[in-house]
C-alpha cells in the first residue's frame, strides 16, 4: 500500500474511521463523531475525559499527564489485558480551541524522533469530523507504525471516544 509524495492518496476502512496514506511520509485517519465539536475537542483535552477511551478495550491508563498548552508535554501509559504497559508522549505547539491542536507525538521503543500530528475538528449539523493527520520522518518510520497495529487501535479507541462522548452530552 505504500504510495510517494506525487502519487494520489490510497484509502482503506477500517471500522467507522478511514486510514489514508496521503503519502511515504503522511497518515491521515478520519472519522466523524454524533457530538459537537466543543464536546470532541474536549475529550481529548483533559486527563479526566481521556482516561475513559485512550487506548483499545481492556486497556488501562496507568499515566495521564497533560499541560494543555502550547509548549505543554503530555505522556500517557497504558496497561495491556496481559499487563504489558505502551507510553505515548509529546509536546503540544498549537492550541485553537476548538477548531485544532498540533503535537508532537512519540511511542516508546520506535525508531525516529517524534511525529508531528494536526487534530483538526470541524461540525456540520451537531456531527463532528476528526481529522487526524501525522507526518513522519521516513516511510521506514511511517511503515513501522502502520505495522505496530496502529490502525485497529486507532480506530477502537476512536470507538470508545464515540462511546464517551456519549456519557459527557448525557
Amino acid at each position: 500500500m505504500a504510495t510517494s509524495e506525487t502519487t494520489k492518496p490510497v484509502s482503506r476502512q477500517v471500522g467507522a474511521m478511514t486510514l489514508t496514506l496521503m503519502s511515504d511520509l503522511e497518515i491521515e485517519l478520519t472519522r466523524v463523531f454524533d457530538a459537537p465539536r466543543q464536546l470532541v475537542f474536549e475529550a481529548h483535552s483533559k486527563c479526566e475525559h481521556v482516561r475513559h477511551w485512550w487506548g483499545t478495550r481492556g486497556d488501562t491508563m496507568t499515566v495521564c499527564e497533560m499541560d494543555f498548552r502550547p509548549g505543554g508535554a503530555w505522556r500517557h501509559v497504558i496497561r495491556n489485558t496481559r499487563g504489558k504497559e505502551h507510553g505515548f508522549g509529546g509536546v503540544f505547539r498549537e492550541i485553537v480551541p476548538p477548531e485544532r491542536f498540533v503535537w508532537t507525538f512519540g511511542f516508546d521503543g520506535m525508531p525516529g524522533q517524534p511525529g508531528i500530528e494536526v487534530y483538526s475538528f470541524e461540525e456540520h449539523d451537531g456531527k463532528t469530523t476528526l481529522t487526524a493527520r501525522a507526518r513522519f520522518d521516513s516511510i521506514d518510520q511511517r511503515d513501522g507504525v502502520i505495522a505496530s497495529g496502529m490502525e485497529k487501535g486507532a480506530a477502537e479507541m476512536w470507538d470508545r471516544l464515540e462511546e464517551f462522548l456519549q456519557t459527557m452530552s448525557s
